[in-house]
């Protein structure tokens, strides 16, 4: 049986050594959470750091770790106290972590702890190749591991590899300052799906991989030597039911029952019903802009002093590598903030900053997020930023307002929430006061969507739909590729055209006889085009078809007085030579409830989408988000309705920033079965450029000579390079 195998640099466990005895206990987070069912299947392993180095252990200690975490299904990888010090507090902290956020100044290059970060790298595969066989799934995780990949891969390449990045990838003019680029990059490759929590850090990544290492990207496909290696983004949820119960237990709670943290929140909230509180939580780290936010606040409360006495910040600092340099220069900055704000605006009976700087139970993060009217989240660079989504599951009554940095990966699906950017003090002072005076109504209605999206796209999902995009790039798929149309070839096909007494000629528009412009509108057929078009219908026994996706205006207009055959709108339309114009087919739609949840998985994978349900079809809109994502993510829903709908009636059209299934009544190949039954034709001819037109070439009798324009998955026997290739062989039909 094939086994999955999760590996990330710590293990799911806090491992503890007090007085020589061993304390192991599960760890609570996002991927322990994440990867539970996953780790649970099977026969599975977890491989990592257990915490402890081996200078801690003694043998007798080590034989009793590795029983320990073994019964928890997990391997140890062991470290030393240097392998710590140089690999993770070194090159992963100190050069991956402020690089990979955009902090160069706090970036440091050391060849010692690159050579130690390979070293360990090396380390973690030596304990994967010793438990992994032939067929196994192996998923590598985060920036301290980003060499594994292509290490796994050299010695054993028949495994699937996944890869997923926790933190942001930085543009290429942040990455390129990096003195190993290429090796870092080529590492990644060795995986077979990489993964990131949003579209712009996948952009980013294909960016540097095509202009340092000079790889051809199609898409989120990039060729890399003999393999296909898929790029793509995952954004990374919560266990939502496990946050909103908790609430509904904290809501329920007796007093007696309640902790002494909450029943503070409550004394404050009784002192007056008008007061609002708002919570700040982070890790005490750079990347969360800190000092930053308490200085919007500080803002705040000078542009608005309506609001002093009536606004308290709860700020939950979490200690975080309070050994490093910059970090304890941030605690002493962020104690001083807080000292001089609350010096400046403090009353009697009003302190405006509540500051606390530990790790809080879970219970008390309950406490404090649904006694909170406002989350203030304001990172300067943050991957994801799960406390985001926990806040706005905790609300059980569907109030309160999340104020989000525009620079957290969470933003980018998260449009519901007051987005900022957490450099602009005015704008977080203006949005602060929004979020204050929002009405009920509003905050309902903005919440409600999110913790709708939170709970449909949980952690679990999360790691079932990586796993699942993993699984399909094991499927090789026996793909026909089509022939390269030769001068031998096409002479053939124009002798047969000759010869033939009868002759059917079905020709796509867009990308077959005209390349693509910017504006669709100037797609005008061209002069030369109608000379040639206008030769090849006036041969003896020509029947030309024009068969498109344009609409039936834009080719009355573009082809009026011309007497070809039309079908318009992949196959809804058809104007015979010398009739008018006829609707073909009548729709159905019973359909839907078949498609519908293939479609909501895409809403969940792409911010900013919606599913319009029409009476016969179905559209997925993707005007309001990125433009590259949308073209990505297009692509990808063709491909997977495509294969879904096959022999199920339906097909695919594209619109003006949308796509929209319709009946397969509407199809090229249903329009060209019914041209073909009207007469005998002795010579078939179908060529096109799009997914689209494989419905006509599907339909033609084996006899037909198929084209497909440019090099692609299709069932057409023969390719030609593109509109220019198009246009010379179809000038050799008028030589006969």
């Amino acid at each position: 049986m094939n086994k999955t195998i999760i590996v990330s640099n710590r293990l799911p466990l806090q491992v503890k050594l007090e007085n020589s005895k061993l304390e192991i206990k599960p760890s609570i987070g996002g991927l322990a959470t994440g990867m539970k069912s996953v780790h649970a299947e099977g026969n599975g392993i977890w491989v990592g750091w257990s915490g402890l180095t081996e200078d801690e252990l003694t043998p007798e200690l080590e034989k009793e770790v590795k029983e320990a975490v073994t019964k928890e299904k997990c391997v140890t990888v062991p470290l030393t106290t240097e392998d710590v010090d140089n690999f993770y507090l070194g090159f992963s902290n100190k050069t991956l972590w402020p690089l990979f956020h955009y902090f160069m100044e706090y970036t440091s290059f050391e060849r010692s702890e690159w050579e130690s970060y390979k070293e360990v790298n090396q380390k973690f595969a030596d304990v994967i190749l010793e438990n992994v066989n032939d067929g196994d799934t192996v998923w590598v995780h985060d920036y301290q591991l980003l060499l594994l990949p292509k290490l796994i891969r050299d010695k054993k390449p028949n495994i699937s590899i996944g890869f997923f990045l926790h933190i942001p990838f930085p543009s290429f003019e942040i990455f390129r300052t990096f003195p190993w680029r290429e090796e870092l990059l080529e590492g990644m490759l060795g995986a077979d799906l990489i993964g990131f929590h949003t579209y712009d850090y996948e952009r980013h990544f294909l960016s540097s991989i095509k202009r340092i290492l000079r790889l051809e990207v199609s898409f989120n496909n990039i060729d890399y030597l003999d393999r296909t290696v898929t790029v793509d983004s995952f954004p990374m949820g919560i266990d939502y039911n496990k946050f909103y119960n908790a609430a509904l237990v904290n809501d329920t709670q007796q007093k007696k029952e309640r902790s002494e943290l909450q029943r503070r929140l409550d004394e404050h909230i009784k002192s007056d019903s008008d007061a609002k509180i708002i919570l700040s939580i982070d890790r005490l780290d750079y990347t969360k802009g800190i000092p930053n936010r308490l200085k919007a606040f500080e803002y705040f409360l000078n542009k608005y002093p309506e609001f002093k006495e009536k606004v308290r910040l709860i700020l939950l600092a979490v200690p975080s590598r309070s050994n490093v340099p910059q970090y304890q220069k941030l605690k002493r900055d962020t104690d001083e903030l807080v000292g001089r704000i609350n010096g400046e605006f403090s009353t009697v009976s009003w302190t405006p900053i509540w500051y606390f700087y530990r790790s809080m139970p879970f219970e008390n993060l309950i406490d404090l997020y649904t006694t909170s009217d406002i989350a203030l989240i304001t990172p300067i660079r943050d991957g994801m930023n799960l406390v985001a989504k926990e806040y706005v599951a905790t609300r059980t009554n569907q109030d309160g307002v999340l104020i989000l940095s525009e620079m957290t990966g969470a933003s980018k699906e998260m449009n519901e929430a007051l987005l900022i950017n957490p450099n602009n003090f005015d704008q977080i002072a203006d949005t602060i006061k929004q979020a204050i005076e929002m009405p009920i109504e509003e905050q309902q209605t903005r919440i409600k969507i999110l913790q709708e999206r939170l709970e449909r796209y949980s952690v679990e999902k999360w790691a079932k739909e990586f796993l699942k995009a993993l699984e399909s790039t094991k499927e090789k798929e026996d793909v026909f590729i089509s022939k390269r149309l030769n001068k031998t070839l096409k002479n053939n096909i124009s002798e047969a055209f000759s010869s033939a007494k009868k002759k059917l000629v079905l020709l796509d528009f867009d990308g077959t006889l005209v390349g693509f412009k910017d504006n669709p509108k100037d797609c005008r057929p061209d002069a030369e085009l109608f000379e040639l078009l206008d030769k090849i219908n006036a041969v003896e026994g020509v029947k030309l078809v024009i068969i498109s996706g344009r609409d039936r205006e834009t080719f009355e207009d573009w082809f009026a007085g011309k007497d070809y055959t039309l079908v318009t709108d992949h196959g809804v339309w058809l104007k015979e030579q010398g009739k008018d114009w006829m609707m073909l087919e009548h729709l159905k739609n019973d359909w839907m409830e078949n498609i519908l949840p293939v479609l909501e998985t895409f809403v969940d994978r792409t911010p900013g989408t919606f599913i319009e349900k029409k009476k016969y079809s179905l559209a997925w809109h993707y005007r309001k988000t990125d433009p590259e994502l949308a073209q990505t993510r297009t692509i990808e829903l063709n491909t997977v309705l495509n294969s879904l709908i096959e022999n199920h009636g339906l097909t695919v059209l594209k619109g003006n920033k949308v796509t929209e299934i319709k009946s397969s009544n509407v199809n090229k190949g249903r329009a060209a079965s019914r041209l073909l039954t009207q007469d005998n034709y002795d010579f078939m001819f179908a060529i096109g450029d799009d997914w689209t037109d494989e419905y006509m070439f599907e339909e033609l009798p084996d006899s037909a000579y198929t084209v497909k324009v440019g090099f692609k998955k299709t069932s057409a026997k023969y390719h030609v390079k593109n509109t220019a290739e198009v246009r010379e062989l179809l000038n050799t039909f008028t030589k006969s």
